[in-house]
């Protein structure tokens, strides 16, 4: 099992700028979307063009108005570092709908300039180990918990 002392400072930078990053790409988005376009809006916009498609409409209306909000949430969880991993969960299955409500419509879409990026940065961040991200509010509220549990055995 690996110390504080194994840990490498170079890596978490590496996943603090990687979840900034991401953090604010997704979060920026959600609060676009809910703020000022309009969660009814965004799918109205976005969502119901694949009312043509053998998507039922009601799924279309659901997943439109809720998309913005998962992107908000969990893009500030990201940034912070607050339950990252179920937030980059969450923000892989968004990736995973869009991904597949463009190949639905296209299926030669593009994704290098909009899925692939997001999705790299993604990935890199779930694969690295969490106790590396020392830059997090998930890392202290772990060493606040490993704390407390040294103080019980003293006790």
């Amino acid at each position: 099992m690996k110390t504080n002392a194994d840990a490498n400072p170079d890596r978490s930078w590496a996943l603090l700028f990687a979840r900034l990053v991401l953090g604010l790409i997704f979060f920026m988005a959600g609060v676009w979307k809910v703020f000022q376009l309009g969660p009814l809006n965004h799918a109205r916009k976005y969502f119901l063009p694949f009312a043509d498609t053998f998507l039922p409409v009601w799924s279309l209306w659901l997943t439109g108005v809720v998309i913005p909000f998962i992107e908000l949430i969990a893009g500030a969880l990201v940034i912070i570092g607050l339950r990252t991993r179920a937030a980059l969960v969450a923000l892989g299955f968004v990736l995973a709908i869009v991904t597949f409500g463009h190949l639905l419509k296209e299926p030669l879409y593009e994704f290098h300039t909009h899925v692939i990026p997001r999705l790299a940065l993604l990935l890199f961040i779930l694969v690295l180990p969490a106790r590396d991200d020392r830059f997090s509010i998930d890392y202290l509220l772990r060493r606040a918990r490993k704390k407390d549990k040294s103080y019980d055995k003293i006790d």
